[in-house]
């Protein structure tokens, strides 16, 4: 006995210590028996073969649906058996039911709705228009904290429109592309609602270089917003039924209210600006009274000029305001542009360098007496001026087939020159008979 080694011993026992041959297994059998076993453990924590139903959990009807499957398929069956210790692949009922659900009633069977084949229409992570929608409305407009103190003005305003005192008008452009006007304490209806402008700020430039602020607007259904001046004109130009809520009227005492007070017939659209530079460059100096740059803005013109010492628009100069002009009812750009194709053959045509060395070209600034340019204006308000151009001969607007070729400005040392193209004035460049006012020099501009 003490010679006997373990093996012997254990042979002597009936212990066999040949080694049983470990079958591979399949990427697909281990897939099958890692869903039983997740099938095995809901067995093991709810004492019961998950059910289809639904009002049961996603999970548990998943599970029911691939018990089926396995108890369907043989090979499953024979493959699971050592694992099956609850005797659930034994269990029948149910097996045929599955066999003949399609996958769509499959996925319906999980509670998941399956997408038309090829549907185009069934856009992958992209929110819908009206998600959309629904979030830009949550953005723009909230809860008024105290609408309280602005419901009796809505109530007023109601009932002043059932009596007549006040009227709705169409908020609409006017015929020379001008944005009507908006301000504060006025009522408009836009997307249905009543609106109050409540506060509105200070004036901001905006990238177009309009003059802009910052707005508080109530509405009647108690929200607010704080959107900007332009994007409320846009939204009541958009919308077929914005309209202006007119100011009341004061009539005599126990008379009968008096029609609305009427918009004026003219709305202010800019103001057109002549500046004098300066600058102490010779050939500047020596033509100081002639050389005017002209432009039209939207906004104050001492806006406009702010920092022109920095401006290579400006000649790197301050100037100063010789005269202005108000607009009225004319598009800004067309206009500025025609006023420039007639004074073309006495341009300015200058370069210098700005604060970074760059070559930079004005465009803006012409060889003209201030009285042409009333005439201009003058003529801008007859709507004569299409088909004019300046001749410097005789120092007057002559028609564009009579006028002569071009004279040539006086050189500025260092400067490059470059013909200028030759452009007709075509009839209609500006609205008829828009309307303007001009503002005296300014002092010491002379």
């Amino acid at each position: 006995m003490a010679d006997m080694t373990d093996d012997d011993i254990l042979a002597e026992l009936g212990v066999d210590l040949t080694p049983g041959k470990v079958r591979a297994r399949t990427p697909r059998e281990e897939r099958i028996i890692a869903g039983f076993e997740d099938i095995v453990r809901f067995r093991g924590e709810h004492g019961r073969a998950p059910q289809h139903g639904e009002g049961r959990d996603i999970f548990e009807r998943l599970y029911a649906v691939r018990l089926d499957r396995l108890r369907a398929q043989q090979d499953c069956r024979a493959l699971l058996a050592e694992m099956d210790v609850h005797g659930l692949l034994e269990a029948g009922g149910g097996v045929d039911a599955i066999d003949a659900l399609d996958d769509n009633a499959l996925l319906a069977e999980l509670g998941i709705e399956a997408a038309a084949p090829g549907d185009i229409t069934q856009l992958r992570n992209v929110r819908s228009n009206a998600d959309r929608k629904a979030a830009e409305e949550v953005a723009s407009a909230r809860r008024c904290a105290d609408f309280a103190t602005f419901k009796p003005l809505f109530d007023r305003v109601q009932a002043d429109l059932e009596a007549g005192v006040r009227t709705t008008r169409p908020f609409v452009r006017d015929l020379g592309m001008s944005k009507a006007d908006i301000r504060q304490g006025e009522f408009f209806i836009v997307g249905g609602q009543v609106a109050y402008v409540a506060s509105m700020g200070d004036p901001i430039e905006a990238p177009n270089g309009e003059a802009d602020a910052r707005l508080r607007v109530i509405y009647s259904n108690g929200t607010e917003s704080d959107l900007l001046l332009r994007s409320l004109q846009r939204a009541l130009y958009k919308d077929a039924g914005g309209r202006r809520i007119t100011e009341p009227t004061a009539g005599p005492l126990f008379d009968e209210a008096a029609p609305a007070a009427a918009e004026p017939d003219l709305l202010q659209t800019g103001t057109l600006y002549v500046l004098r530079s300066r600058s102490t460059h010779p050939t500047i100096a020596a033509h100081r009274d002639l050389i005017h740059k002209i432009g039209i803005t939207g906004g104050p013109v001492e806006a406009r000029i702010a920092g022109a010492a920095d401006d290579a628009t400006y000649l790197l100069a301050e100037v100063d305001v010789v005269a202005t002009y108000k607009l009225y009812d004319v598009h800004r750009t067309r206009l500025e542009a025609l006023i420039h194709r007639v004074l073309d053959k006495v341009r300015f045509d200058v370069e210098i360098p700005d604060r970074f060395g760059k070559p930079v070209r004005p465009r803006e600034w012409f060889l003209v007496p201030v009285p042409i340019v009333d005439e201009i204006v003058a003529r801008i308000a007859d709507g004569t001026l299409a088909g004019m151009t300046y001749d410097p001969r005789s120092v007057a607007l002559v028609p564009a087939q009579a006028a002569p070729a071009r004279v040539s400005p006086p050189p500025a040392p260092g400067s490059a020159r470059r013909p200028a193209p030759s452009r007709g004035d075509g009839p209609g460049a500006v609205p008829a008979a828009p309307s303007t006012s001009r503002t005296p020099d300014a002092p010491g501009s002379s």
